[in-house]
């Protein structure tokens, strides 16, 4: 019998003012992700279930799938409000049933004002986000522990990601397929809808993403550190005190969850860091280096060439030509 292909199930949250063209609009994205990965790569290939969510009687609960079988969301998705966001007192039950889908290894994921929603689990605190220009100030003073990047369409956090615009729901999608499905799939269904494909995942290179739903509390409340601190700090004894554990047992539970050594999983978040400042900003290749936590810049480029498969100078000229000059 042949093997059952993987899945990775994409919850999307329909709360109060939720705008429900864009969780439709979601599932019919994924819906054709799906077909054009069967297309090219058969039956087997991997595939995208979608499941929504609704608050009845304060708990939330699945209310539909695409198809049987549904578990724990690999993803869930806030989308964007159609009026004005959602009021602190109105979050608090999808707050509280965020928190737990973060803490069983979901990647949290916002879309417009969904991003008040998000914050209100409070696992942006000290993070970097985006959402809609026209909410910046009333976000900014709702939630002043987030660091708010407002020019940015869309903020790839590993654990969060968070996209500006109104229509930006069909940029986030676009990035789950590119990451669950492969950039290939990604760009047959931009194709298909007719709609530009996010620039960054048009890379031949595709970024870092790390291990998050493996179910090991202690592996995972260290992976939101690292990735809320950029790795930086990141010693063996300061991971394995954050994680409650023994050195010894923190790194054996940590590769036996990650499938990396704490080294290896610190550099490649350090370098998916730097390949984003790369692409947008002008910044020297040393700059660079030192703002992700490495002093020799000789070191950096080695190992950026060895995880990358460029230069950064390569890199830059390929994904932000015009500030290839700067490096």
């Amino acid at each position: 019998m042949a093997p059952k292909p993987p899945v990775a199930e994409i919850g999307v949250l329909i709360y109060p003012d939720a705008q429900l063209g864009a969780v439709h609009g979601l599932t019919d994205l994924f819906t054709i992700a799906n077909r054009m990965a069967r297309e090219r790569k058969g039956p087997a290939a991997p595939r995208l279930r979608v499941s929504h969510w609704r608050e009845s009687g304060g708990a939330v609960t699945r209310v539909f799938d695409t198809e049987p079988g549904g578990g724990e969301p690999a993803f869930v998705i806030l989308p964007p409000a159609v009026t004005a966001p959602i009021t602190a007192a109105d979050a608090q039950p999808f707050a509280r049933w965020l928190r737990e889908r973060r803490e069983r290894g979901s990647t949290l994921c916002s879309v417009c004002a969904g991003a008040f929603l998000l914050a209100e689990t409070g696992a942006t605190d000290g993070r970097t986000v985006t959402t809609h220009w026209f909410f910046a100030e009333a976000f900014a003073a709702r939630f002043p522990d987030v660091r708010l990047e407002i020019d940015k369409l869309v903020i790839d956090d590993g654990d969060l990601i968070t996209a500006g615009g109104l229509m930006a729901w069909t940029d986030l999608g676009l990035k789950l397929v590119e990451r669950l499905l492969g950039p290939t799939v990604m760009l047959d269904a931009a194709r298909f809808l007719l709609v530009d494909p996010p620039g960054r995942e048009q890379r031949y290179y595709s970024a870092f993403s790390p291990r998050l739903h493996h179910g090991d509390e202690a592996i995972l409340k260290v992976q939101h550190w690292l990735q809320a601190t950029g790795a930086h700090g990141a010693t063996l004894d300061a991971m394995a005190a954050k994680a409650g554990l023994e050195p010894r047992t923190f790194l054996r539970r940590f590769r036996t969850a990650t499938d990396m050594k704490p080294t290896e999983y610190c550099q490649r978040l350090r370098i998916g860091r730097a390949r984003e400042l790369l692409e947008t900003t002008h910044g020297t290749v040393e700059q660079i280096a030192f703002e992700v936590g490495y002093e020799d810049a000789s070191a950096f480029r080695k190992l950026f060439q060895r995880i990358v498969g460029l230069s950064p100078r390569e890199f830059r000229v390929r994904f932000n030509g015009p500030a290839a000059l700067a490096g």
